[in-house]
């Protein structure tokens, strides 16, 4: 796997976040949350539209390490970290309120499987081109 497709798919999957955090920005009047009945709670509705905000950060914090990839590991890992994380957080809603609508399931798999892989593929990148260095510890 070469660093134009990891360039590539990185890419295409920072766009989610961008597309879908400017939606959330939208907070219960979002299309997703408009049609599952959410009320009209000033609480929920700003928590919505913050998430929104970090999720759109995300996807072009994410956007703008595809030139130098191979160079921007531990950004990429810290990325795809939070993604992973976000997994953990809808698994533990499948597990206490039930499963969510299908495409929902398929978010939380890419996440928590997906996340890793990225992250492995980026440091195979990375040792393959020459630009993986020591972590530094001091």
């Amino acid at each position: 796997m070469t660093r134009r497709l990891l360039q590539a798919t990185t890419a295409v999957m920072a766009l989610i976040p961008v597309a879908t955090g400017v939606l959330t920005m939208m907070g219960i009047y979002d299309p997703i949350y408009r049609t599952s009945g959410l009320p009209s709670d000033a609480l929920l509705d700003g928590n919505l539209r913050f998430f929104g905000g970090v999720w759109l950060a995300l996807g072009l914090a994410m956007g703008s390490l595809v030139p130098r990839i191979e160079r921007e590991g531990r950004l990429f890992a810290v990325l795809w970290g939070a993604v992973f994380l976000g997994g953990v957080g809808r698994a533990l809603s499948m597990a206490f309120l039930g499963l969510p609508p299908a495409p929902f399931i398929g978010f939380t798999v890419l996440e928590l499987v997906g996340a890793p892989a990225f992250i492995a593929w980026q440091r195979r990148v990375a040792t393959s081109t020459g630009a993986a260095r020591p972590i530094s510890r001091g």
